[in-house]
């Protein structure tokens, strides 16, 4: 058996500068922080916080008033920052900037009096918080079909922003349905998709035509790790997204001659390596590094690490 492990994987910029803005924060004042969801969807990263004592909350009525809270990497609305202010919290943002702008952007196209077509997946954390820049001016939608039921006319100012997490296909795909039936709608200055989630997807494409099986590293709730997975059966390719080593099953190398293995956004280094090790010891696999392009991006750590104190809470 032979793996091909995809470069580049796993962490992205923003991932990396949420967690490492969460582990300083515990450097700075301990464990005793509380975190608006979690900090990246993915369970290994997750289990990680709370096993220091860090609490993640998904309503603010969780958090005791003057308590430390950090928002994660998904980015929170306006409503949600209104009532860290209320109830007197230590705030910390570590939404990642990519995300910023597309909220920046909402804020703007808004203003502006456009009606704003958000490309992206109901429920999910990013969505939430960028519909709430402008709840009023936002319409989701996530596939071609629901393109046709908008209400809006030819003579109505559109615009549309996407997701940051999506797969460069199936955002495609929205986004001509959109230009087809509204000519005059506007487009962010640059994509909104990240340029990880873009990378991570062009690598799978790259090598999932040499595989028998493809192994994604990723939490079921990580919204980008699930279209390296889908980017993979859609192929006819054996695909599987999993937390760790411990998910994997024997069946599925069968008669496998190639395996290839990635690691969506928001998984670590060490469940890569992990089933790497298992492959490699009970199929004596080889490795074979494939990279498809290198990436140097770095995102500051939040100003608001400097100022904080202690929490006193009640």
């Amino acid at each position: 058996m032979k793996i091909l492990l995809a470069n580049p994987r796993g962490f992205c910029a923003g991932v990396n500068m949420a967690i490492e803005c969460l582990d300083e924060a515990i450097r700075r004042v301990g464990p005793n922080i509380y975190v608006y969801h979690e900090i990246v969807h993915n369970k290994y990263v997750v289990d990680r916080f709370t096993q220091q004592g860090v609490t993640f909350v998904d309503t603010l009525e969780e958090v005791p008033h003057g308590s430390i809270l950090l928002f994660s990497a998904h980015g929170v609305s306006p409503e949600i920052r209104e009532a860290a202010r209320a109830r007197q919290l230590q705030t910390v943002d570590a939404t990642c900037p990519l995300v910023t702008k597309v909220h920046l952007e909402a804020i703007r196209y808004a203003r502006d009096g456009y009606n704003i077509v958000l490309i992206g997946h109901e429920g999910h954390d990013e969505v939430i918080g960028t519909m709430g820049e402008a709840p009023e001016s936002i319409t989701l939608v996530e596939t071609p079909a629901e393109v046709a039921a908008l209400p809006f006319s030819d003579d109505d100012r559109l615009a549309y922003l996407t997701q940051t997490t999506l797969s460069v296909d199936e955002a495609s795909a929205v986004i001509c349905a959109l230009k087809d039936r509204y000519p005059q709608i506007a487009s962010p200055p640059k994509e909104d998709i990240c340029y990880a989630t873009t990378n991570r997807q062009d690598a799978v494409k790259m090598l999932v035509e040499r595989a028998d099986v493809l192994i994604v590293l990723g939490s079921q709730n990580s919204s980008n790790s699930r279209r390296l997975m889908e980017i993979g059966a859609q192929r006819g390719v054996q695909s599987h997204l999993i937390d760790g080593a411990q998910d994997l099953q024997e069946s599925w190398f069968e008669n496998a001659n190639t395996v290839v293995v990635t690691a969506g956004a928001s998984a670590p280094e060490v469940v890569v390596q992990e089933c790497i090790e298992y492959l490699q010891q009970r199929f004596g696999a080889t490795l074979s590094e494939e990279t498809l392009r290198e990436e140097n991006v770095h995102f500051n750590l939040p100003r608001e690490l400097q100022q904080l104190k202690m929490a006193t809470t009640e």
